[in-house]
Formats: structure tokens, sequence, C-alpha cells
């Protein structure tokens, strides 16, 4: 008994995929506090507790910047969609994403895997043990759960509960903004609640 107790305690937390600690909001639930919102928005909006993102004229998309920029960090977030837009996350610049749907090029899903300016898709997020791949992890217009932790230039990503991708990136920025993709050239929409983030501090 007290093997297996410490065989528990010494499974790594990256290992667990709901687990996350307590992080800082990064939305407020009322307003965009905190982001930076564009210029003559027509995009972005909050409405039920949940931030909105919608297609302007012409198709037209958009992003919005968190205000503050992170090093290492755990960050969650709640989406939505009818799993035909094309969004994501932005990690500390605009070249390195979470992808979130279809992906322009690809002409397919590819939620959860990365992109990464000028290497396209260099991996795919896939299945884990026995999780027969992320199309049967995603939930199209429901809440799916999507946490990335960015430690230096290496990204681990879980999809609802489940650990699908680990990457390493020769393009990763030490430090920037988080960001929401509206990807232009598109009609969409896509909704976001309960995004926090947790900054990790540097072992010494």
């Amino acid at each position: 008994m007290r093997l297996a107790l410490l065989a528990f305690l010494a499974v790594p937390a990256l290992a667990w995929g709901d687990h996350h600690e307590k992080g800082t909001p990064l939305f407020n639930g009322k307003d965009l506090t905190g982001w930076k919102i564009p210029g003559d928005n027509i995009w972005w909006s909050v409405t039920d507790g949940m931030i909105v993102a919608k297609s302007g004229p012409r198709k037209r998309g958009s992003n919005l910047w968190t205000e503050k920029e992170y090093t290492d960090f755990d960050m969650s977030c709640e989406f939505r969609f009818d799993g035909k837009g094309d969004s994501g996350v932005f990690l500390r610049d605009g070249g390195q994403q979470i992808q979130i749907g279809i992906s322009g090029s690809l002409k397919r899903d590819m939620t959860a895997s990365p992109y990464i300016s000028g290497k396209g898709y260099p991996v795919e997020a896939e299945e884990k043990k026995g999780v027969k791949g992320v199309k049967n992890l995603l939930k199209i217009d429901e809440w799916n759960r999507m946490r990335i932790v960015a430690v230096g230039p290496k990204y681990d990503v879980w999809l609802n509960g489940v650990h699908v991708m680990t990457y390493t990136s020769d393009k990763a920025k030490a430090k920037g903004p988080l960001g929401l993709q509206l990807h232009g050239n598109k009609v969409m929409s896509i909704d976001f609640r309960n995004l926090t983030v947790k900054e990790i501090a540097k072992k010494k």
C-alpha cells in the first residue's frame, strides 16, 4: 500500500489531463478589461459571460490580445463553435498558435495542433491511450476545454482532459501576450469562457 501511494505521488503533474491549479482569470465575464480591443471593434463582444467573436463585413477577421505578457504559463479556456470555423490561441506572438477548427491550408480540422509560421503544422494532435483521435474528443456546438502549458519553447496541449500534443518550437519567443484568433476569409463565430492563466516560475 505504501509503495502504491509513493508511486501515485511520483506521477508528474503533466500526466493529469484535468489537473490545473487555480489560475488568474483572463476574462472577468463582464467586459474585455485586460485585453487590447482592436480599433473600430466589430468582432469581439461579451454576452452571457462569454467572449463572442464573429466575422466582420467582407469576411474580415481579427485577433484579440492580452495586455499582459507571459513567459512560461499554464493556460486554460473553454470554447464552443459549429465545427466550421478557423480559430486558435496565440502563444506569445502571432506566429505561434494552437489551432481550433478547420485549417485554411489543409481544409480539415486540426484542433489542438500547433501552427508555426513558416512551418505550417509540424506535428498533429493525436490519439493517446486508446482515444481514437482528436475528432472523437472534440464536441461540436458544445463546450470544449483546452489546456496549454508552455515552458520555454515546449508546448503541451490537452483537449477535454486528454493529453494530445507535445511540440518544441525553434521559433518560440521567450515572452509575449496571449491571443485569440478570429480568422479572416470565413463567415464564422466562436465563443470563449473560463479563460485562466497560471504563470510558471522558472527553476533556479
